[in-house]
C-alpha cells in the first residue's frame, strides 16, 4: 500500500485517472441526508418532564388538573447545560405525552400549561427549552404522541385536525427542528373530556401517517421522523437499546397490526 502511494504521487498521470474513475454505484437502501446529518449526531438526550412528573404516572389518564403542574424552579439552562457537558448534541422533548397536556401554550385544548398557575399561566417549556439548546449549539426536537386521553375527539375525524394543529404549531414556533417523534402506544381507556371510557382506532389506518409526513416535509425539510411505522428512524433494536450486529433495517416496518 505504501509503495502504491508513492507511485501515484510520483506520476501525475495514473493520479488523474484513478480520481476520473466513477465509484460504484449504490446497491439497495440508501440513507437520505437527513438520516445521515441524524445519524453523525450519535448522542442526544430525551426529555419526558411534564405533568406526570408531580403525578408520579408512567402514564398519565387525562384527567389532571393543570394546576398541578407547577414547577417553580424550572431552569432550562441547567438542564439543557447538563446533556452538552455530557457531550449530547440534541434533546428530544416530550411536548405532549398520553395524557393529552401541551407544554406549550397551544389554541388547540385547554389541557395546557396555559391553564395551570406555572408563571401565571405565561411559562412555555418547549419555548424555555429549544432556547436553551440553541444557546448550547444543541439540536432540539419534539415528541407529540398521538394518543391523546384528554380529548373529547380522540378516535374522530376531528381529532386528526387538532393533532396536525398541534404539530403545525411545534414546528412553526420554536425554530428548526431536527427530529420528530410519534409513539406506538394508541387507544385504551381515557378520561376523554369526560366520557372516562375506552376507545380503541385502526392503527392502519386512523392517523393517515403519509398525510401526516408531507406536512412535516413542508414545515421542517430537515427533520427525522420517528415512530413504530417508520418512516425515518427507528428503535437501534428494542427500548433497552440493545441491537444486534449486523442491524440492518432494510424492510418495511409496517406489520400486520399497524
Amino acid at each position: 500500500m505504501i509503495t502504491r502511494r508513492i507511485l501515484l504521487a510520483g506520476c501525475p498521470a495514473a493520479l488523474a485517472a484513478a480520481r476520473a474513475v466513477a465509484p460504484p454505484s449504490p446497491y439497495g437502501a440508501t440513507p437520505s441526508q437527513r438520516q445521515l446529518a441524524w445519524h453523525e449526531l450519535e448522542f442526544t438526550a430525551f426529555l419526558h418532564f411534564t405533568v406526570n412528573t408531580f403525578t408520579n404516572k408512567e402514564w398519565g389518564y387525562g384527567d389532571e388538573d393543570p394546576n398541578l403542574f407547577n414547577p417553580e424552579k424550572f431552569d432550562a439552562d441547567a438542564i439543557v447545560g447538563a446533556l452538552a457537558d455530557a457531550g449530547m448534541r440534541g434533546v428530544i422533548l416530550t411536548c405532549k405525552h398520553h395524557d393529552g397536556f401541551c407544554l406549550w401554550p397551544t389554541r388547540t385544548t385547554d389541557h395546557s400549561v396555559l391553564h395551570s398557575v406555572w408563571r401565571g399561566g405565561k411559562g412555555d417549556v418547549v419555548r424555555d427549552i429549544s432556547q436553551a439548546a440553541a444557546r448550547r449549539k444543541m439540536k432540539f426536537g419534539v415528541y407529540l404522541s398521538p394518543w391523546d386521553r384528554n380529548s373529547a375527539h380522540y378516535g374522530t375525524p376531528e381529532y386528526l385536525k387538532i393533532y396536525r394543529a398541534q404539530l403545525s404549531e411545534l414546528l412553526t414556533g420554536y425554530g428548526p427542528i431536527f427530529e420528530v417523534w410519534h409513539d406506538g402506544a394508541n387507544g385504551g381507556d381515557g378520561y376523554y373530556g369526560g366520557a372516562r371510557e375506552k376507545r380503541t382506532i385502526d392503527k392502519n389506518s386512523y392517523y393517515d401517517w403519509p398525510r401526516t409526513w408531507e406536512m412535516i416535509r413542508a414545515m421542517q425539510p430537515d427533520a427525522v421522523v420517528f415512530s413504530d411505522v417508520g418512516p425515518d428512524v427507528r428503535w437501534v433494536g428494542n427500548e433497552r437499546g440493545i441491537a444486534g450486529d449486523p442491524c440492518w433495517a432494510t424492510f418495511d416496518p409496517v406489520g400486520e397490526d399497524g
